[in-house]
């Protein structure tokens, strides 16, 4: 949905700092069916076998290894690194890991299971909505994106990584050891034409968490709010953004101080945090927390210098523990920075 622009209002990049957040409509969801087809088509475009049926199992990661078998010697020499690689754990709002795009280097085959590998990743329910944001956040769509592949897939260890706007994404096959999404992550949505959105986030797929986050604030009293309502947030700083805190250092209310009903909203906000993303994933992230102390080993905070419309809903706020940050800015638009340990 586009908005629009106030009157003096700046449009701002996304690497800008100085102002550094309900669902949308549901958008049609291919049925399992066609999602199959469409991986089986990929797949034997390419010339590789695949046989569909019970039995078949489609995943990213076999995906990601049918990819890089299709690969030439000039292509690996472009997107191809060692496993380790320095590139490998970097993370940011904006950026391109390699200097090709998904539509102009990967020939028609290749870009279709490169799709595939990315909608694997995500909750099947959930996918529209990224691919939507991926179309209004670059106006060429997923084909302005970028990918990395990181060891050799299908002998050992590695991972696939995709970059543009608004988006960190990863698939590694477990090779990242006690690193859940095999290390850090991001996501984000600019909805409508100006970088600022109105106070309500209007068109916004990931505004629903915010809006859960809020009801748990909501739900404080007034000593509690005094400890989880702060100032100024951790600072947008690439990689440096997701750097976990040693928990003298940590932000905000520990939810071991609240309430059992309060615990339940925390538990109801990482609930929506985790749903865009595919139940692999979900499991490895519960797995991690819950061995750290689950919700109790979190605190929460909200920040209120970035309050879009100064309506004391909170558009900027985190969840942290000295294992985890998910740091929630919305503030102009959404950005969200994902980080969590064994």
């Amino acid at each position: 949905m586009s908005i629009r622009r106030q009157k003096g209002t700046k449009r701002l990049k996304d690497n800008q700092t100085s102002f550094d957040g309900a669902c949308a409509d549901c958008f049609s969801q291919d049925p399992p069916d066609r999602r199959l087809f469409l991986k089986t088509a990929a797949l034997g475009a390419a010339g590789l076998a695949l046989q569909a049926g019970p039995k078949s199992k489609v995943t990213s990661e076999t995906l990601v290894t049918s990819l890089y078998k299709t690969l030439t010697p000039a292509q690996k020499k472009v997107v191809c690194f060692p496993f380790g690689h320095e590139l490998q754990s970097k993370v940011d709002n904006n950026w391109h890991i390699t200097p090709t795009k998904i539509a102009q280097f990967f020939t028609a085959d290749q870009q279709a299971m490169i799709e595939e590998i990315f909608k694997g990743l995500h909750n099947p329910d959930f996918v529209d909505k990224v691919m939507h944001h991926m179309k209004e956040d670059d106006k060429g769509g997923f084909g302005n994106y970028s990918v990395a592949l990181f060891g050799e897939p299908g002998t050992g260890k590695f991972e696939f990584v995709l970059t543009g706007r608004h988006c960190t994404a990863r698939c590694d096959g477990d090779s990242v050891e006690g690193a859940a999404f095999g290390g850090p992550i991001f996501y984000g949505h600019q909805a409508g034409a100006d970088a600022s959105e109105r106070p309500d986030h209007p068109g916004n797929v990931y505004w629903f968490q915010g809006k859960r986050a809020n009801a748990v604030y909501a739900a404080l009293d007034g000593k509690q709010r005094k400890l989880a309502l702060l100032g100024d947030p951790r600072k947008e700083q690439k990689t440096a953004t997701v750097a976990l805190r040693t928990k003298d250092k940590i932000d905000g209310l520990p939810v071991s101080e609240m309430s059992k009903d309060q615990k339940k909203l925390v538990e109801q906000v990482l609930a929506d945090l985790l749903l865009p993303f595919r139940k692999k994933d979900v499991d490895e992230a519960m797995k991690y927390i819950k061995a750290a102390g689950g919700v109790n080993s979190l605190s929460m905070a909200f920040y209120q210098n970035l309050d879009l419309g100064v309506d004391k809903v909170w558009d900027v706020w985190q969840l942290e523990s000295p294992n985890m940050v998910w740091h929630f800015r919305g503030h102009p638009h959404v950005h969200t920075w994902v980080n969590i340990k064994a």
